[in-house]
């Protein structure tokens, strides 16, 4: 049996072999794999991460257990990182480069070298968090510029990428411009919510990764059921494209899926 820790896992990570993988997911699922993942956002700094998990890779055909991943969540933030990279690749126009990341969690600097390494644009990156300090930090260890005041960096970004536990709406409809592209990460569980109701009402694309997920516990879960028909699988986007005007408002929501563990599980 194979059995790794998070330093040897990270240590084979590459972005750009694992995007196809990714990509591949979301136009297809299995069940080879059982994760495990926790989550205790209290976990006082000095302790550690307030995140850990681990990844149980068994045979398909006999059960049989094959690898042991302790990789401490760090196969779910790149997965997720590079799910979300592929989701704005696919919706945003190639013009679109000015990307806000909101959120300073461990997911936001994944996110950062996610879509730098797979948009294939020069991309000009702010980084906003409820708590400046923390913000500026992010901003500093990947070369990009703290955004200070929420509202003002939204009116100004092509890209918005949410990566926060927020139980309350941070991105308010009126401060998103004509042609804006979201993508919607952080609402993963019942409770959470990034979106203001009215931007997602307003949106003239709806994307997700699972709808019945994302339908149920992720951003999407406040939308009238009147425009629930509206909302478009992601893998269906990625198969035939997406005609969108410049003015069009777009928003994809990801909630995450199983076989995005897999996939990432079987590359290691």
């Amino acid at each position: 049996m194979i059995s790794l820790s998070r330093d040897q896992i990270a240590a084979l990570l590459d972005i750009r072999s694992l995007a196809p993988c990714i990509e591949a997911t979301y136009r297809a699922s299995s069940a080879r794999e059982i994760k495990v993942a926790t989550g205790f956002p209290d976990t006082p700094s000095e302790i550690g991460r307030t995140s850990n998990g681990l990844s149980l890779v068994l045979s398909a055909h006999t059960g049989e257990v094959q690898a042991m991943l302790h990789d401490e969540m760090l196969l779910t933030d790149v997965r997720t990182a590079i799910g979300s990279a592929i989701a704005t690749r696919a919706l945003t126009h190639p013009d679109a480069t000015r990307l806000l990341i909101v959120g300073t969690g461990a997911q936001a600097e994944h996110q950062i070298q996610a879509h730098r390494e797979l948009l294939n644009r020069p991309l000009e990156i702010s980084v906003w968090g409820r708590s400046p300090e923390k913000a500026k930090a992010v901003a500093e260890r990947s070369n990009t510029q703290h955004a200070s005041v929420l509202a003002a960096a939204c009116a100004t970004a092509d890209i918005i990428v949410t990566v926060t536990a927020a139980s309350k709406p941070l991105i308010m409809n009126d401060w998103i411009a004509p042609g804006t592209h979201i993508t919607a990460v952080g609402a993963d569980a019942p409770g959470k919510h990034e979106l203001d109701a009215a931007l997602i009402e307003r949106a003239d694309h709806l994307v997700a990764d699972s709808p019945h997920q994302c339908l149920h516990h992720g951003d999407l879960s406040i939308l009238s059921s009147e425009r629930h028909q509206d909302v478009v699988q992601l893998g269906t986007v990625l198969d035939s494209g997406l005609t969108r005007s410049h003015e069009a408002v777009t928003i994809v929501d990801l909630t995450g899926t199983a076989a995005q563990d897999i996939a990432i599980a079987q590359w290691i």
